[in-house]
């Protein structure tokens, strides 16, 4: 089990580490310089957050704008961090580590294990490989961006973006899930052409918060004016 563990994590660290040379090119396509698309790679580390800045910035949006779209859609990753701790039982500086490798790619892989073993050695090797490759292939990528010319030509933009769908949908099972993420996703969508670089993402994200909370509001609402109708000595109406 181990050995397929490995291959499985390694596969899945090399193909998305690729995926860092497309972001290296947009970067430079942008208006970054070589160090600062290596020092956001380095330092931000999850992909969606990092298309997310270079994008609204290349736009014409502030780098505020830029800011809020990258730690909105960086936040999912302290959930994935609450649910991962049981797992992988970190302690001290080795959490704090660790914790640079929380992604969406290193995240699947190890709740996708049944053995507690299994989950670490799959988190840890999926994590730190697409980590060392991310970096490289930034690199290679802001190197290269003059002379592939623009990347978004060829569609490499969305290369993470597609993985990143491809890794969250199967794990939406219910159809509230499912839902959520397409009208998160419709909100999004319709204002590109209304609003400036950056709003789309933050607002489509905040209505599918607001409509993953409802149910729960709604349940507990539901749930105390019923413990109010119970009161012991008054009729039920």
């Amino acid at each position: 089990m181990a050995r397929k563990v490995v291959a499985d994590s390694l596969g899945v660290g090399i193909a998305t580490g690729l995926y860092g040379v497309s972001f290296g090119a947009v970067a430079t396509a942008s208006g970054l310089d070589v160090w600062q698309a290596c020092a956001l790679s380095v330092l931000v580390f999850t992909g969606a957050s990092q298309f997310a800045f270079v994008g609204v910035v290349a736009a014409g949006g502030a780098p505020l704008a830029g800011s809020l779209t990258a730690v909105l859609l960086g936040s999912r990753n302290l959930f994935y961090g609450v649910t991962l701790a049981p797992r992988l039982r970190l302690r001290g500086w080795r959490r704090l580590v660790h914790a640079q490798v929380v992604i969406d790619e290193s995240t699947a892989m190890s709740l996708g294990q049944g053995d507690e073993a299994d989950a670490r050695l799959a988190f840890r090797l999926t994590g730190w490989s697409v980590f060392v490759l991310w970096n490289l292939m930034t690199l290679a990528g802001a190197l290269a961006g003059s002379a592939i010319g623009d990347p978004r030509t060829f569609g490499l933009d969305a290369a993470v973006g597609a993985a990143f769908l491809a890794l969250l949908w199967p794990r939406l099972t219910a159809a509230p899930q499912r839902v959520v993420a397409v009208v998160g996703a419709a909100v999004a969508t319709g204002l590109v052409p209304l609003t400036g670089a950056g709003v789309p993402i933050i607002a489509g994200g905040a209505v599918a918060v607001l409509l993953g909370l409802a149910p729960d509001i709604f349940n507990r609402d539901t749930r105390d004016r019923g413990k109010r109708r119970q009161v012991p000595g008054e009729e039920s109406p």
